[in-house]
């Protein structure tokens, strides 16, 4: 495809779609001319309710007041993620956004606290994490930790996805944006190239354009369907193929943090929100039959359904290229990962943005779009490795699910990771992984991987001075608790 690139047309609309028209009329502005085509009639799936951090440089870079934001999609904090019982029955960790500890020396923080626990520390390693004290506590506050950098605080949101891509549409048409109400009756794709030329929508009206972004949902109108890519599957890594979901109304107390509880064949989430409360059970059929999931999802509720039970089917796995022609797939259109590390708005953003970086102006480059493909390729990967984690390193043997799960023939690259981490308490990242150090260590302390040595740098400090040191991290990492408000007077004032 040679000609500029000056027509957008963005197929769906939704969280994925709306993202994604604000993003590009932000960046490229009247350079482009974007048109949006949704349907009323057509549901989205909207239940991604829960964040990681990076969606506030998102939001910052629309220019969108926090405060604003917050209110118009019934938003809340969130400090970490709650899990429950997937170690074994009874057990519980935190994976927060913090990082434990502190920068004491050439390694990082959990060789010091490895030796200092042979030394006769007491504490866990979230004792040293700002944002797990926090979370006990059900507070939440902003501090400047430009004056003390270990009292910095990530954070995330919990929001009503519906409502961010309604907030998204009315900043995206302010700046230009063009939406096109219909259904998209037929793709038309050019018999010479293979590149879609336009879209008919069932009104007659015809909508052509020079890039195309599939945010069609699972359906993949443009990019599976019209243009033939094939989806690649993780099922055998992943089973999980469904989820049932309930609003329920909102619980007493608004929790600063995810909470993710695992059951017999899966695991059920509880997202609060100013509102109502997000719950959900994820599951995989040969395992639990939906009666049975409905049952369990609705004994475990915290507080009275708002609505009737929703099912949503689901395969994990990658659009096996995410870029094709001139159809980019951004949202459930390039992929899907169970929603166990909210992560499914983080994919949308890092693929507008990865797209942005690469964006063609006189002509599309296949080099480009190789690089497109080959980077989301790495971070699905990564991401998929990261929830296959949770699974495999249990020691639930309750069920033949989890059972299973333990036997699963894990990627040589997970295996390795967790291998080196078992033999010498060490992390390395992988490219275009998005979660760092502090994530993978949580996650695998909290599943029970236990490093049987640490780096000999831990061993420089004297037995007194290791200790010393630790009981002064302690005291500085509980410093800003007491002057922190519980989650709902923050927000209550904040959003005054």
């Amino acid at each position: 495809m040679q000609q500029a690139i000056r027509k957008v047309v963005i197929a769906g609309g939704g969280t994925a779609g709306w993202m994604t028209a604000a993003l590009l009329s932000k960046v490229l502005g009247k350079q482009l001319s974007i048109t949006l085509v949704e349907s009323d009639d057509i549901g989205i799936v909207g239940v991604g309710e829960a964040t990681i951090p990076p969606i506030q440089t998102f939001n910052k870079y629309l220019g969108i007041d926090e405060k604003e934001f917050l209110r118009e999609t019934n938003g809340t904090l969130k400090l970490a993620i709650k899990f429950e019982n997937w170690k074994k029955q009874g057990e519980s960790y935190f994976h927060t956004f913090g990082a434990p500890g502190a920068n004491m020396g050439f390694c990082s923080f959990q060789h010091y606290w490895l030796r200092a626990k042979q030394e006769g520390l007491t504490q866990s390693l979230w004792d040293f994490d700002l944002n797990y004290l926090a979370c006990q506590a059900g507070k939440f506050g902003k501090i400047n930790s430009q004056q003390n950098p270990l009292h910095e605080m990530q954070y995330a949101y919990h929001f009503d996805s519906a409502l961010y891509g309604q907030y998204l549409r009315k900043k995206s048409e302010a700046m230009g944006v063009v939406r096109c109400e219909g259904k998209i009756k037929r793709v038309d794709v050019s018999s010479e190239n293979c590149c879609v030329k336009g879209l008919e929508l069932e009104s007659g009206k015809q909508i052509e354009g020079d890039l195309f972004i599939d945010c069609t949902g699972f359906r993949g109108l443009l990019i599976k369907q019209a243009l033939g890519v094939q989806y690649e599957d993780w099922s055998h890594l992943l089973p999980a193929n469904s989820a049932i979901a309930v609003p329920t109304k909102r619980f007493e107390k608004t929790l600063p943090y995810t909470r993710s509880i695992a059951h017999k064949a899966g695991w059920q989430w509880r997202i609060p929100l100013t509102h109502r409360n997000g719950n959900g059970i994820v599951y995989c059929s040969d395992y639990m039959d939906d009666a049975k999931a409905e049952e369990t999802l609705m004994l475990n509720l915290d507080s009275e359904p708002l609505d009737e039970p929703r099912k949503i089917n689901f395969r994990t796995g990658r659009t096996s290229q995410q870029w094709h022609k001139n159809v980019v797939a951004i949202g459930l259109s390039s992929g899907f990962l169970e929603p166990l590390e909210s992560t499914s708005i983080h994919l949308i953003q890092s693929g507008i943005v990865r797209l942005l970086k690469l964006f063609p102006n006189q002509g599309t480059s296949q080099a480009n779009i190789n690089t497109y493909n080959s980077e989301s390729k790495q971070e699905f990967e990564t991401v998929r490795d990261f929830i296959v984690l949770h699974y495999y390193l249990t020691e639930r043997d309750d069920s033949d699910f989890w059972n299973d799960m333990r036997n699963l023939k894990v990627p040589h690259r997970l295996e390795s990771k967790i291998q080196i981490f078992k033999d010498a308490g060490a992390i390395f990242n992988d490219n275009n992984d998005i979660f760092k150090d502090a994530s993978w260590l949580q996650v695998m302390l909290g599943q029970g991987a236990v490093p049987k040595d640490f780096h000999p740098a831990a061993l420089v400090p004297s037995k007194q001075e290791l200790l010393n040191t630790m009981q002064q991290l302690l005291q500085l990492k509980q410093q800003p608790l007491q002057a922190l408000p519980s989650h709902d007077a923050f927000l209550e004032k904040y959003l005054a």
